[in-house]
């Protein structure tokens, strides 16, 4: 009987012709999008892929699946990235106009890789269920690419529809985010291979359904396999580093507030009383969000009576961690990027010690196009979005920085933390990972929930806690499990005070590099479906 449905299904599909093929393409990809944080309807995952795969049928040249695979991907990047235009409102005046563009714009670029992948598969031609891995194989690797082609931009990778359970998010620290992303769109695309198979031979078909019911399998064995690793996991509320007490400040300022300077002085002010709230005698570390003092701390002595009056945040034997814009001169190995004025510019993390010095700085070295700096300065005369004319330059990289008090610490500014596999320096590895932010600029939208998932994500993969500190948008504290042990959401002004989790890193595990985890996992789905192919 349900293959019998799936059948009809199928049919319809490929009945489409002309621009009905495509709108149903488009909204096959909305349908997976609503899959995504903070939706997570992930059961409509299958529906959106196997329609997909059927629609792959109505085509007769490779340059229809080409498009075929865009139309998917533009629906999935309008339902899963609308909330970019959110940050073209904060300033409505001067780029409301854009907002729609923005959102149409990023969603037909990221449908390209999609449309790659949908060329990829109908070039090879497999049928069955070596279809269906083909699908996968061509995807997962076309996520990768879209990883680090032009800047990166791994946002919405199909692994995170599971961000929600922690049991789930398990199979990551083995595989990365790409198993989970594998082990989702084999289940997804199974129920597809049932169509068509009235042409193979008994035997042929027994394999096929069992290859089908392995797949539609392997999620519930990957929840199983992580609920057995969060029993053994320890307590939360012991495994912790002894003699740290963090408190994390969300102050909730409104972007459009934010860089007023009628108002900076007063954001500064307001973020010290909340920092020495009733049980600041207890803290040892304070920590401030992405760009929190609106103000340069460093350089020039005019700004240290600044630094003294913040230095009112600061435990007696601890440390204020801030973001801060800075200028001046560049780190070993910064890009320059000199701003409207001729000075280098970057977006900062400043510790701020009791006396009001800064003792360390690390600077953001992947920044927002349009938003940070403006790709192809050169030929764009358009002004980024956040303050200032100028761009920021990058940072050296990926760094370890040791701090009196704490554990080594990644620091991390906003979207790094988005970034598989390149948010810790190996060969000099942290104990935790401290990603300060600012989501005030996508309001009370999907945006801001999405990028805490990803921070699960990044925390179950490198087995170190994440400890997250926003304007306002997430700010909150998940350990090496995905387990999220506090947190304060959106449109709230308050302090979290935490403890340290430990770190859960797994030696056997983090030895082996994201990137070579992942070809291993695309070889073993190319194996498989080679395999398939014989009885497809």
């Amino acid at each position: 009987m349900i293959e019998a449905l799936l059948g009809r299904c199928a049919l319809f599909s490929a009945s489409l012709t002309g621009w009905r093929r495509y709108l149903a393409a488009a909204l096959c990809g909305g349908l997976a999008a609503a899959a995504l944080p903070p939706i997570y309807l992930f059961p409509l995952l299958i529906p959106a892929f196997c329609g997909l795969l059927w629609l792959l049928d109505s085509i007769g040249r490779l340059r229809q699946a080409v498009f075929l695979g865009w139309s998917f991907g533009f629906g999935h990047g309008v339902v899963g990235v609308y909330w970019v235009g959110s940050a073209f409102l904060v300033d409505a005046d001067q780029y409301g106009f854009l907002m729609p563009f923005a959102i149409a714009g990023l969603a037909a670029l990221l449908a390209v890789f999609p449309a790659i992948a949908l060329y990829g598969v109908a070039r090879l031609g497999w049928r069955g269920a070596a279809r269906g891995v083909s699908l996968v194989f061509f995807w997962v690797l076309l996520e990768w690419l879209r990883s680090w082609i032009l800047t990166g931009f791994p946002w919405n990778l199909i692994g995170n529809v599971w961000a929600f359970s922690p049991e789930m998010l398990q199979l990551a620290a083995v595989t990365g985010v790409w198993g989970l992303s594998i082990v989702t769109l084999l289940a997804a695309t199974a129920p597809a291979a049932l169509t068509g198979m009235s042409s193979l031979s008994p035997g042929s078909k027994r394999r096929t359904r069992i290859a089908i019911g392995i797949f539609l399998l392997l999620p519930l064995l990957s929840w199983l396999g992580g609920a057995a690793r969060l029993a053994s996991a320890p307590d939360p509320e012991t495994h912790v580093v002894e003699g740290v007490k963090l408190r994390l400040v969300q102050p909730n300022v409104e972007q459009s507030l934010k860089w007023r300077n009628d108002l900076r002085l007063g954001h500064v002010q307001s973020l010290i009383r909340l920092s020495r709230a009733p049980g600041f005698e207890d803290v040892t570390h304070v920590i401030w969000p992405e760009t929190a003092v609106p103000f340069l701390l460093s350089g020039e002595p005019r700004y240290a009576q600044l630094r003294n009056l913040i230095a009112a945040a600061v435990p007696a034997k601890g440390l204020l961690l801030t973001g801060a814009p800075r200028q001046g001169q560049g780190q070993d190995g910064a890009s320059a990027r000199p701003d409207g004025a001729g000075r280098m510019s970057w977006n900062s993390l400043q510790v701020v010690d009791a006396a009001g010095m800064i003792a360390t700085t690390y600077d953001k070295f992947h920044l927002v196009p349009f938003g940070e700096y403006v790709p192809l300065r050169s030929l764009l005369s358009f002004s980024k979005l956040t303050a200032g004319r100028g761009d920021f330059s990058s940072g050296p990289g990926i760094t370890t920085l040791s701090l009196p008090g704490l554990p080594p610490v990644s620091p991390l500014i906003c979207y790094e933390i988005i970034f598989p596999g390149e948010v810790v320096d190996r060969d000099n590895p942290p104990g935790w990972i401290l990603n300060v932010t600012n989501d005030a600029w996508f309001g009370d939208s999907s945006g801001p929930r999405q990028h805490f998932a990803t921070a699960r994500m990044r925390a179950v993969e490198e087995g170190v806690p994440v400890i997250r500190v926003a304007n306002t948008g997430i700010s909150g504290v998940i350990d090496g499990y995905g387990r999220v042990l506090s947190r304060m959401e959106l449109g709230t002004a308050g302090v979290l005070d935490v403890a340290l989790p430990k770190s859960s890193r797994n030696q056997n595990f983090s030895i082996i590099s994201a990137g070579w985890k992942l070809i291993l996992q695309l070889c073993l789905l190319l194996a498989a479906g080679i395999w398939l192919r014989k009885f497809s």
